[in-house]
């Protein structure tokens, strides 16, 4: 299994590219960054710099979004990287959420998305592609290479994940919706005709090693309130009784009351505090390195090719500490 790191670009970016360095050192393959440049600074311009300051690393979004960015200038973002420093960028990419609501946005289209991905990909690789219905070419690129990987928890966004995208971020590691998720995915695969040898499943969670659990919940109890801005979206187009959607993944909304994205992506994040102990723990990856050996062994059984850190909390360093000692290398 692969690991990745995911940071939000806090300033000053200098520390973001220290973070990446180190991630690097550790054995990461991934460094994921937050895309809302209202919130963070803008993280294409801070990649630069670390792929200037690193040897292997791979950088991208998780996850930009088609709106806030023209999609041609999406796609030369990433082929000038990947011209400077070798392909060593990846698009995680999703219908938008906080890059687009902090601004009174709605989160794209499903047929936007799927259009955004055909554009990027084919643009980066050094294909003609559509763009308002004139053909486009980027002249300086002859060979290019980037693997879109789009996040989706719904049913019809994880059949586009799986018709159209190279990879499948799931933004939470509960064993039982993974396993859900993926296989509406790969039912999308095959009915393709496309290799699932090929795709990559990347789950993106809060993981935090130690012994305190109650400290811990508190600390990452913001991701159940992020998650839960996608789940509400789910429950507004399939319904709160949906057999579409398992109630694992949508019942613990019920005592969402709003969000204020001054907040998103925080430990200590009030609006959060709707979320139970009980979503927490099948959310994240908590506890003592044991119990993340085991859940994490449990995930790629599942067919979870990368396991991707938020550490958004207040030991990042010793969680890095952690799984660069006892789990990267190992699992």
């Amino acid at each position: 299994m692969d690991f990745g790191l995911v940071a939000q670009t806090n300033a000053p970016a200098r520390d973001v590219i220290e973070l990446a360095k180190r991630a690097e050192d550790a054995g990461f393959t991934h460094f994921w960054t937050f895309d809302s440049v209202v919130l963070w600074q803008e993280p294409f311009v801070i990649y630069s710099q670390i792929l200037s300051s690193t040897s292997h690393i791979k950088v991208g979004p998780m996850v930009t979004n088609p709106i806030t960015r023209d999609w041609t200038v999406t796609a030369s973002l990433f082929a000038t990287l990947n011209e400077m420093f070798g392909p060593r960028t990846i698009c995680g990419i999703g219908r938008g959420d906080s890059a687009l609501r902090v601004t009174g946005g709605t989160p794209a289209s499903l047929a936007t998305l799927s259009s955004c991905m055909t554009v990027i990909k084919d643009l980066v690789e050094g294909r003609e592609t559509l763009v308002n219905d004139r053909p486009v070419k980027i002249p300086w690129v002859d060979e290019g290479q980037l693997d879109v990987w789009m996040a989706a928890y719904g049913p019809k966004a994880l059949e586009l994940a799986g018709r159209k995208a190279d990879g499948l971020i799931l933004q939470l590691a509960d064993p039982f919706v993974v396993r859900w998720a993926i296989e509406r995915a790969h039912e999308a695969l095959r009915a393709s005709r496309r290799s699932t040898e090929e795709y990559r499943v990347c789950v993106a969670a809060p993981a935090y090693v130690g012994d305190d659990l109650a400290h811990q919940r508190d600390q990452v109890r913001w991701f159940g309130g992020m998650v839960g801005n996608h789940v509400a979206d789910i429950v507004e187009r399939y319904g709160a009784e949906s057999n579409l959607v398992p109630p694992a993944l949508t019942d613990y909304i019920k005592g969402r009351k709003g969000y204020d994205y001054s907040h998103h992506g925080k430990a200590g994040n009030p609006d959060a505090e709707f979320v139970p102990d009980e979503i927490i723990d099948r959310f994240c990856v908590l506890g003592p390195v044991e119990q993340h050996r085991a859940r994490l062994g449990e995930l790629g059984e599942l067919g979870v090719d990368q396991f991707a850190l938020y550490l958004m909390h207040d030991n990042p360093e010793g969680t890095i500490e952690a799984y660069r000692r006892h789990i990267i290398g190992t699992i």
